[in-house]
């Protein structure tokens, strides 16, 4: 799952009737013993860098990689050399199963539609793109909100959306729906130049001395990839592909050709590059020569076309993804990393475990995962404010003595008035708990041995309180 949509699936789940690009709670509908795991995309590349490298060595240069799991390349000189389309699809496939993955191979005129064949392992034939697709639902273009459209418009298939007047549907849908129209048709979904790239959108960054780890790389590419997202801004153009290489100290260059329709943000082209890296040095491939580090990284467009622009207001968008990430970096430059910031929620017992701020922009690198058991954990309903130091409190009963905890968690009075620094004393009107928490008791410097009660005063106000070593907290306040 990625930002709630399925972003890949077993075989199995697409048996129980889940597909790419459904939401969360319809897969779950259709498949409750379903498995979710967030995706990460750098541990994706990482993964599927050794398989594009093998496809490389054994069977056709200069790969492009539209995501893991997915690659498309040139077919005409390859096929050639190993006897045909048919003989170089098997190759294909055959050359994954040497790294003990299952694989199809399609062969078309089109990115789009040869990522389809790939799916039914078909070769279609030249010019025949068009009448291939007609079949299909529009649903495969990818636009969910077009889809939506056509169907209320009694368009149904490709065909019938490829079979309406090109500039009809400009005027209606707008470049993005003129490119499906072309895609549709059996075109790719945008024109290329006549010039495959363009150097003066080329950027770079010399590493002085040369880097040896990888994270300042990375870094440096989310930094590179906002740059060059502003250049093909002020030129009107977008690229199709774009190529990452890096510089070794010893004279060497490795790169990767990376494929997208549309505007890979620059969180997507750091993780790309992360996931490559890593790969590369897991295979030794960065310590292969005499010296080490790397000495330049580059990100180079290619097949530059004319930037169309969107019409976000036809189908109701306001703020779109690409705008809030813009506007994040610009707050990041002015105010620093740090003062942009997503919650995640992760593993954890208290409401202060489960919350982690990530700067924007940055990968989640928390190591408590969401899933169970949480013995221990915090039930409903939950804080609206959580202290980040906690409050000294006391809890007494009608004696004005304190109100401990046993062992077996049995209180030694029923909790009368309760009291926060800064906060006033107040009469206890009623309480719930106490829920034990018992955290890495194995480790004697990082355990931890509380219990956490609710508290509501008759003021109105609801605590979070927690006892340690016989001494009440306020963790956090309902309000």
């Amino acid at each position: 799952m990625h930002g709630d949509a399925v972003v890949a699936c077993s075989a199995a789940a697409r048996a129980a009737g889940v597909r790419r690009r459904m939401r969360l709670r319809v897969a779950l509908s259709r498949c409750p013993q379903l498995r979710v795991v967030e995706r990460d995309l750098a541990a994706e590349m990482r993964a599927f860098e050794p398989v594009a490298r093998h496809l490389e060595d054994t069977v056709m240069p200069r790969l492009e990689v539209i995501r893991p799991g997915l690659i498309a390349a040139p077919a005409r000189g390859p096929s050639r050399y190993w006897g045909g389309e048919q003989q170089l699809a098997d190759r294909l496939v055959a050359a994954v199963a040497e790294l003990d993955f299952p694989a199809r191979a399609g062969i078309a005129d089109t990115v789009f539609t040869a990522a389809l064949a790939a799916r039914a392992g078909q070769l279609v034939p030249v010019g025949a793109d068009a009448a291939w697709l007609a079949p299909y639902p529009v649903g495969v273009l990818g636009l969910p909100r077009l889809t939506e459209l056509l169907n209320r418009l009694g368009i149904h298939t490709v065909g019938q959306f490829a079979a309406l007047p090109e500039d009809k549907v400009l005027a209606r849908f707008g470049s993005e729906g003129a490119a499906a129209h072309r895609s549709a048709r059996g075109v790719e979904a945008r024109p290329l130049t006549a010039r495959a790239s363009c150097d003066d959108h080329v950027v770079t960054y010399a590493f002085e001395p040369a880097e040896q780890l990888l994270e300042p790389v990375t870094f440096v590419a989310k930094a590179l990839a906002e740059q060059l997202h502003e250049r093909l801004a002020a030129a009107g153009v977008v690229c199709a592909r774009l190529e990452a290489g890096i510089e070794l100290a010893d004279g060497r260059t490795l790169t990767r050709i990376f494929r997208h329709e549309g505007r890979l943000s620059a969180l997507a082209i750091a993780e790309r590059v992360r996931g490559v890296l890593q790969a590369w040095a897991d295979a030794g491939a960065l310590d292969a020569g005499g010296e080490r580090g790397i000495v330049r990284l580059v990100l180079r467009p290619e097949q530059l076309s004319a930037a169309t622009g969107r019409q976000a207001a036809l189908f109701g968008e306001r703020d779109t993804p690409e705008e809030v990430e813009r506007a994040a970096a610009r707050v990041q430059a002015l105010l620093g990393h740090r003062s942009v910031v997503r919650v995640e929620l992760g593993g954890g017992r208290g409401p202060a475990d489960r919350v982690r701020l990530v700067p924007f922009g940055d990968l989640d690198t928390g190591d408590r995962l969401p899933t169970g058991p949480w013995p221990g954990r915090l039930p409903a309903p939950h804080p609206a404010t959580v202290y980040p130091t906690w409050l000294p409190a006391q809890l007494t009963d009608e004696d004005r003595q304190p109100v401990t905890i046993s062992g077996r968690l049995a209180l030694s009075a029923a909790p009368s008035h309760v009291a926060v620094e800064g906060h006033g004393e107040a009469q206890v009107a009623g309480w719930a708990g106490p829920w034990p928490v018992l955290e890495q008791w194995w480790d004697r410097e990082r355990s931890r041995r509380i219990a956490r009660m609710q508290i509501a005063a008759a003021d109105g106000r609801a605590w979070l309180l927690l006892i340690e070593h016989g001494r009440w907290w306020a963790e956090a306040h309902y309000g």
